[in-house]
């Protein structure tokens, strides 16, 4: 568990002492004096006293905002700097995708010409860090002791495509978050239409009574030039994320959210004001997620024999067959093919069905789906834009506590209108964020369309598969003969994921094997050309050969079904996630690099060999850099703690989004497992039938005593 201090949640009523302490606190620590560097009255107590009440008074948690923190010339050297002698990593886990240097603590040990390279930077780090303004943030938060040792901070180069997804910072040491904005270009204000805002959640008590941060954030925080936003950092309360930004990259005129952001950790053993760790009374967020457990259904409680787990060997009955058909494609109800898939997946763990459902239903979804997505706004018209929290869910009117209107009745909202919403967000985003179908209103009339396919919407399409075929003796009939498990119990939901939007981080099953079933319904890419279709291998379905480029097939747009070997117990816990990472040159001086491009098939076993990186499936690896060493270029690499390690490369599967296909996966306990944040790049929304089942396996009779277990 991650231990932090225990401290007020909010900054002392009494400021004065720390305040005066820093009016006297300006006799320079070294030959010269850091708070010149500091833009007029920043550090001046008439400052502090209004940072501080504001900071009191903030919502949804503490936090300040200093307009102007530098001068601006030391700033503007500080990113040229940046942009000119130092390397950016991309790197890529289930919770960002950021361009990031090493850790500027680091600088201390570069040669002497490095450090000629960086003399702004070197300046600004040093001012951060001192006596002066660590005083200064304990007057404005009330936080307690900082460390002038332990240093800790990094620039990260936000470009197309990159974002920060929901956690509370809740590591080790940390006491205060920061991040100092230097927007490119920087001359120019940055619109929120661009991305990249600070996003601020409240939090509410979840089912245990923790406390939770909420589905959408209450405060949205453009970046500013030279903007520097800071908060302490709360166990179950600091809840923020960085919305993904939507310009810069490639071939475009260098936007970028360019920032210089760390911690202030608490002090340190020999530092004034040091104290031991202590148990904190909340649960940060990496506590929570590794907590996270299933909620799973019976099949039937009577103990007749329908209720009992059908055995691998028993005969599939024509009662079974019959059921099935109305929604599965034939051949995957043959004898020779059930048997088949079975052999498959005792030696593979996995197996991925194509043309699943049966030719009349997909077409049916495929169109509607589609549908479905222009009118929520969250279709290509969108043209990458992120959408509103709102989109898809929004429930004005037509829905009363918290169900769904089946009728598809329409709503009037402001002379508008509107087709009410079955959907609804399921969270809390620090674990997953997604939508699932509202449960039916129990006053809405029974209906029953036959054949299902012609039923109108798409969403009670989905209801059907999620509520009789997934949880049926028949489908659980099936699965025992293709996978020979037991299925015991079952959890099963349609999902959503919107683009811009949604994701599940890493979460696994610490003490069992679990049988994940996942139908994806994601509507394949079109050609903006030909209009024609584009499946997951990268050739097109019109008769053309020519290679897909863009989409969920190139790894693109996120929404990757993801699953990844455990960590080892003893890692470093201050290293979020480091085993998911991907490493790949992306700038140096300001130019992308090129890189060599690997694609997985998509069906690797999950007990076979790692067929893909764990950020990416794209797979964009270079060899690690020598630490503290210049590249072709005179760029400086600042060394990063992580790249010390070999590549680890522990992903076990990856499967793009794709449309009407079923994957199977015995999930060995302690393998993580994730779906990629859905980019605001996408088209249209991720579609699935997700289902978790717990299983029982068959003790094989074994008349050898040699071989037999002991």
């Amino acid at each position: 568990m991650a231990k932090a201090h225990v401290r007020s949640q909010s900054p002392s009523s009494d400021q004065t002492p720390l305040i005066k302490r820093l009016k006297t606190a300006h006799a320079p620590i070294s030959v010269e004096d850091v708070t010149v560097n500091f833009a007029p009255d920043v550090l001046d107590h008439q400052n502090i006293a209004r940072l501080n009440k504001e900071y009191a008074e903030s919502e949804p948690f503490r936090y300040a905002l200093v307009e102007k923190l530098f001068q601006d010339d030391l700033l503007r050297n500080v990113k040229d700097e940046c942009m000119s002698e130092l390397n950016f990593t991309t790197k890529e886990t289930d919770i960002y995708k950021v361009n990031q240097t090493g850790d500027l603590a680091s600088l201390n040990y570069l040669s002497e010409s490095q450090i000629s390279l960086l003399p702004n930077l070197l300046k600004l780090r040093d001012a951060l860090y001192s006596p002066q303004f660590r005083t200064f943030l304990r007057a404005v938060t009330g936080c307690g002791p900082l460390s002038g040792i332990k240093q800790d901070m990094s620039v990260n180069s936000y470009t197309k495509g990159c974002h920060l997804l929901n956690h509370d910072d809740v590591i080790g040491t940390r006491r205060v978050s920061y991040i100092l904005y230097m927007p490119l270009p920087h001359y120019q204000v940055w619109p929120p239409a661009w991305g990249g805002a600070l996003e601020l959640y409240p939090v509410k008590p979840g089912q245990d009574g923790t406390l939770e941060p909420e589905c959408v954030p209450a405060k949205s925080i453009p970046p500013s030039w030279d903007q520097f936003i800071f908060f302490e950092v709360q166990p179950g309360r600091s809840f923020h994320s960085v919305e993904e930004v939507v310009v810069g990259g490639e071939g475009e005129d260098g936007r970028a959210r360019l920032s210089i952001s760390g911690w202030f950790h608490a002090a340190q053993e020999g530092e004034e004001g040091y104290e031991p760790l202590k148990e904190p009374d909340l649960k940060s967020s990496r506590d929570q997620l590794a907590e996270s457990r299933t909620n799973f259904k019976s099949y039937g409680t009577s103990g007749s024999a329908e209720d009992a787990p059908p055995l691998p060997d028993m005969e599939f009955s024509e009662e079974h067959r019959t059921f099935l058909s109305e929604w599965l494609n034939p051949v995957y109800l043959q004898p020779n093919t059930m048997k088949a898939l079975a052999g498959r997946f005792v030696d593979e763990s996995s197996l991925e069905l194509h043309s699943f459902l049966s030719n009349d239903l997909a077409q049916a979804l495929d169109s509607r789906l589609r549908d479905l997505d222009i009118r929520d706004g969250l279709g290509p018209d969108r043209e990458g834009r992120v959408p509103p929290h709102s989109a898809g869910v929004d429930l004005p009117t037509g829905t009363s506590n918290g169900v769904a209107n089946l009728n598809g009745s329409t709503v009037n909202v402001n002379g508008t209108k509107r087709t009410a919403s079955a959907w609804t967000l399921k969270g809390p985003p620090h674990k997953w964020r997604y939508c699932t179908l509202l449960p039916p209103s129990p006053s809405a009339p029974a209906t029953s369309i036959t054949p299902l396919s012609a039923h109108p919407s798409p969403s009670e399409i989905l209801r059907v598969l999620q509520d009789e075929l997934f949880p049926s003796q028949a489908f659980r009939a099936w699965l025992a003969i293709v996978t020979r498990l037991l299925p015991l119990r079952h959890s099963v939901e349609a999902r959503r994921f919107r683009p811009g939007l949604d994701y599940t981080l890493a979460t696994s099953e610490e003490k069992e094997a679990r049988l994940d079933v996942v139908l994806g319904l994601t509507p394949e890419v079109k050609d903006p050309e030909t209009d024609a279709e584009v499946n997951g291998s990268g050739r097109r379905r019109a008769g053309r050969d020519k290679p897909a480029v863009r989409g969920w097939g190139a790894a693109e747009w996120g929404g990757w079904e993801c699953y990844m070997a455990p960590h080892n117990e003893e890692d470093d816990p201050a290293v979020y996630r480091a085993g998911t990472y991907k490493k790949s040159d992306a700038l140096a001086n300001g130019k992308p690099k090129a890189t060599e491009n690997g694609h997985t098939n998509g069906s690797t076993p999950v007990n076979g060999k790692h067929a893909s990186n764990g950020g990416s499936p794209n797979g964009k690896n270079k060899s690690p850099s020598p630490s503290h060493s210049e590249d072709a270029d005179g760029d400086v690499e600042i060394p990063d703690a992580e790249e010390e390690d070999e590549e680890d490369d522990s992903t076990l599967l990856t499967v793009q989004p794709g449309f009407n296909r079923l994957l199977l996966v015995l999930r060995d306990e302690r393998v993580m497992r994730f779906v990629k944040y859905v980019s605001a790049a996408a088209e249209g929304s991720r579609w699935d039938v997700c289902a978790e089942y717990e299983v029982g396996m068959m003790q094989e009779d074994d008349d050898d005593e040699d071989g037999a277990d002991a």
